[in-house]
């Protein structure tokens, strides 16, 4: 029996249930029965019995979990083993951040040194022009990304951040005196061009290319670093979307942040090149997903 037959069977003798089998382990429910009636064939017994309102384990299914799941415990046991091993006393993980978010990031970053104390976890600023660029040439291990990322040579692990919105306007623009700014706006404005280096679906999941009606945001001047873009809004040169956070550690003169009301929420997740795996990028991995998402 290949181990994902054995995934699949454990998992279905756990949820007694063909559809949530599926789900949870991202495949077809077809692949799922093929799975099943492979190996009662295999062995020649049924494993589970099934009506139309329900799925139960025989006899020989009960005794083929305990034995099964014994094996599978086994298995984790020594891989967690052999993982503990390669978390060596003196590491560091460096960790890439947008601005302050690494102030938000402390109940993660105290949990990972609780369960893994010889492991440091050090934080280095990026920007949207290049936050993909800092872990491809190596200088992060794992960066801190608002949500999709769909590079093909990076992995992306769970969220660890939550929050709304805002648009950063000059103070003495109508907005700031509005005090709430929608995405329609945008289309009356411009907003930054973070350059040819920021992937345009990525920035446009920040930033929309368009209004929801359809009306097209005009984009520049061009900005690498937060800090000129600040500069440009300040002048009001343009407007520009950021989350929550910069709002929270930010009061810039000649700058008002107002909610985006209508904008979807911001979620950011932990991104790692797929070579350049290791245990410790795993074990942050697991903590983040075990603490769940920060909500800002």
């Amino acid at each position: 029996m290949e181990f994902r037959d054995i995934e699949i069977f454990l998992t279905l003798a756990e949820e007694l249930h063909f559809g949530r089998t599926a789900e949870r382990l991202h495949v077809s429910q077809a692949r799922v029965s093929q799975a099943i009636r492979r190996q009662e064939r295999r062995l020649g017994v049924a494993l589970f019995e099934r009506t139309s309102r329900r799925v139960s384990l025989t006899e020989v299914g009960r005794r083929l979990r305990e034995d099964l799941q014994q094996a599978v415990d086994l298995l984790h046991e020594g891989l967690a083993r052999a993982e503990a091993a390669g978390l060596r006393t003196g590491q560091s993980l460096r960790v890439g951040v947008f601005g302050h978010a690494g102030h938000e990031l402390h109940p993660l970053v105290d949990a990972f040194r609780s369960r893994h104390p010889g492991i440091d976890v050090r934080f280095g600023e990026i920007n949207g022009y290049d936050a993909f660029t800092s872990l491809r040439a190596g200088d992060h291990d794992v960066n801190v990304l608002w949500l999709p990322v769909a590079e093909p040579d990076l992995t992306v692990g769970p969220t660890v951040l939550t929050g709304r919105r805002v648009l950063a306007v000059s103070a003495d623009h109508p907005l700031a005196r509005r005090g709430t700014a929608t995405l329609e706006d945008l289309a009356d404005e411009h907003v930054v061009d973070l350059g040819p280096d920021a992937p345009e679906y990525w920035v446009s999941s920040m930033v929309p290319s368009r209004t929801p009606s359809g009306r097209r945001v005009p984009r520049g001047p061009v900005a690498r670093t937060f800090h000129e873009i600040l500069l440009l809004v300040a002048s009001g040169q343009c407007v520009h979307v950021f989350g929550e956070i910069a709002a929270r550690y930010n009061s810039p003169p000649g700058i008002v942040f107002v909610p985006l009301v209508d904008a979807p929420a911001l979620e950011w997740a932990l991104a790692w090149r797929s070579t350049h795996d290791s245990p410790a990028i795993r074990a942050l991995a697991r903590t983040a997903a075990d603490l769940g998402p920060i909500t800002l």
